[in-house]
């Protein structure tokens, strides 16, 4: 916030974004950056950050959470969920291992309660759960060699698999440092973007946040690369022990389908007024989703993340499946094909039970 032309969201908004910049004056140009060799430095110290350090923190974290941590290595990074015991979506917290114990961050909505749930459920488990004082720098685009003034003071640096569309690494520094080992970053060659163009990188990566995209009802299969498959743990693991919620994911796994999807969603850029966050979707007049981040992009102008009933859903089979199109209020949107799921696994259960139908 100390950078020339800083600026943050005049609006109030569900994103999580208050305390940082969400743009240092041309946001456009500051993600067009990204997509044109030039490593960009966005400020993500909004992040609330959970240390959980002990002999028994794999086996505790593990016990609790959608992710297999229990015999995971320093380095391993990936996304978590807390679910209820209907499988809905309390909590996503990124994950990282250190030779220490973990690191677990999340937004600024879920830390109190994702945090206390922790600290109750220690009971008679070897471990410390409690705030760490780190601040998050994310570096987008081609990431060059980190001074070792950053390294050495860092908490972690972490790759982000997951996001397969825009490079991304994050740094967690001690926040008293934060202006210091930013400045020396930048000075390295760095160039300053706001949040603004981290969230259009965010909504590119099909990658929501609990506040602004999902609801109450949300389940893990509903955004399908959460999923773990092939090389990407996702933030369920699908061959892990028992856990809260983990029936609605075998049964979904197993047996059918959600009954939404998260997409990605091409905006008519001629509408004088953009929808805001928690919009209705509509298709013939009839309800189908609910629209989250919306984002002007430097390239295809407003985009937003949508959680969209499957009926309402092109089949990616279907070669004009990409003209398939939608209304958030009198705003036409468009989904984008490749947002949807190529594989979402074979269901076993569901070929076991029409064997025995003799189907």
């Amino acid at each position: 916030m100390q950078l020339p032309g800083a600026a943050v969201v005049q609006d109030t908004t569900l994103i999580d974004s208050q305390g940082v910049a969400w743009h240092y004056g041309d946001p456009l140009v500051e993600q067009r950056a990204i997509h044109f060799d030039t490593p960009v430095l966005v400020d993500r110290s909004q992040r609330r950050v959970i240390s959980v350090t002990g002999p028994d923190a794999p086996e505790f974290l593990n016990n609790l959470l959608s992710q297999k941590l229990d015999d995971v290595n320093a380095g391993y990074t990936a996304t978590a969920l807390d679910l209820d015991i209907q499988g809905r979506i309390l909590h996503h917290a990124d994950v990282v291992r250190t030779e220490e114990g973990f690191f677990l961050d999340t937004t600024e909505a879920e830390f109190s309660t994702f945090l206390d749930f922790l600290t109750k459920m220690i009971f008679w488990s070897q471990v410390e759960v409690k705030e760490a004082d780190l601040a998050l720098l994310t570096l987008l685009g081609p990431i060059p060699e980190l001074p070792t003034e950053v390294t050495s003071e860092a908490a972690f640096v972490r790759d982000v698999p997951a996001w397969t569309k825009t490079p991304r690494t994050d740094i967690a520094i001690p926040r008293d440092q934060l202006a210091t080992l930013a400045r020396t970053l930048i000075d390295a060659g760095l160039k300053p973007a706001g949040l603004m163009a981290f969230t259009a990188e965010r909504i590119r990566n099909l990658e929501p946040e609990r506040a602004a995209d999902l609801d109450d009802k949300s389940i893990p299969h509903e955004v399908w690369h959460w999923i773990g498959r092939g090389e990407l743990p996702g933030a369920v693991h699908l061959e892990k022990g028992c856990y809260r919620g983990q029936e609605t994911i075998a049964r979904v796994e197993n047996l059918g389908r959600s009954p939404r999807l998260l997409v990605l969603l091409y905006l008519d850029g001629s509408a004088p007024e953009m929808p805001e966050i928690g919009a209705e979707i509509t298709s013939g007049g009839r309800k189908v989703g609910r629209m989250g981040t919306i984002i002007d992009d430097f390239e295809y102008g407003p985009i937003a993340l949508g959680l969209v009933k499957r009926s309402a859903l092109p089949a990616t089979e279907d070669a004009d499946a990409a003209a398939t199109e939608l209304l958030i209020g009198d705003v036409a949107a468009t989904i984008d094909v490749d947002s949807l799921p190529r594989d979402e696994g074979i269901k076993l259960g569901r070929n076991a039970i029409d064997k025995l139908r003799g189907k």
